[in-house]
């Protein structure tokens, strides 16, 4: 997938990863990059075409695919958090409501553009995911099994949609500093090293990028041997 000359459309981009995401689109020669908000007035990036689009309502999705019927990339960056765990009183809630976001609307516009990318040559689509996909200490509980839940979205996407030629990444990474983090003491990354990362990765025809050190380090425990005293595939 190349860039220039692409027509993007980006979700979540009036602030954080979004709003970054918006300016490399336009840095590296994308023709048009739709700017996805719940309320289009908060886009306030030069170049862009704001779009209303509440990836939790399905008429607006619906709407959006229609209007931006010339689109051959899409990033499905919008997502919420929030702290706690599942034993917490309001969990049940929590998660219907961060599932909504980070999966369901995934979900909801990866169906809703996969017939407009086949139109327009295949494409690519591009989940916002985390690092939290693999990891759940129970500090962002319904965070992290929504992100775990959104991987396998993607990878089931890439099967599906690789008849229609539709490239699928996943991008993962840790803490980025964006307002989302803003009350975490933890380490951070920026959001232009993770954007640049992750479309150098959509570039070079990647499924999969890993965008900073704790992510790699991970995926890395992920994919190492299994301990001999568990049972071994035949």
């Amino acid at each position: 997938m190349k860039i220039e000359n692409s027509v993007a459309l980006v979700t979540g981009a009036n602030r954080g990863i979004g709003l970054v995401f918006a300016r490399e689109l336009l840095a590296r020669g994308a023709r048009k990059v739709y700017a996805g908000a719940r309320n289009p007035v908060a886009v306030t990036q030069s170049g862009v075409q704001a779009l209303r689009l509440d990836v939790d309502n399905p008429q607006d999705v619906a709407a959006a695919a229609a209007l931006a019927s010339d689109v051959t990339l899409v990033i499905n960056n919008a997502g919420v958090a929030q702290v706690g765990g599942f034993l917490a009183a309001d969990s049940e809630e929590v998660a219907r409501r961060i599932f909504e976001t980070n999966f369901f609307a995934v979900l909801r516009m990866s169906k809703a553009f996969a017939p407009v990318l086949k139109a327009n040559g295949g494409g690519a689509l591009l989940n916002v995911l985390s690092a939290a996909s693999w990891a759940n200490g129970g500090e962002l509980a319904a965070y992290s099994a929504s992100k775990s839940a959104a991987w396998s979205l993607t990878n089931a996407l890439r099967s599906e949609l690789s008849a229609q030629q539709t490239q699928v990444l996943a991008l993962h990474m840790a803490y980025v500093d964006t307002d989302l983090t803003r009350g975490l003491d933890v380490p951070k990354t920026s959001p232009e090293d993770i954007v640049k990362r992750a479309l150098d990765g959509l570039e070079a025809g990647e499924d999969e990028v890993l965008a900073d050190e704790i992510t790699q380090q991970l995926k890395r425990g992920m994919t190492a041997p299994r301990p001999s005293y568990l049972p071994q595939a035949a």
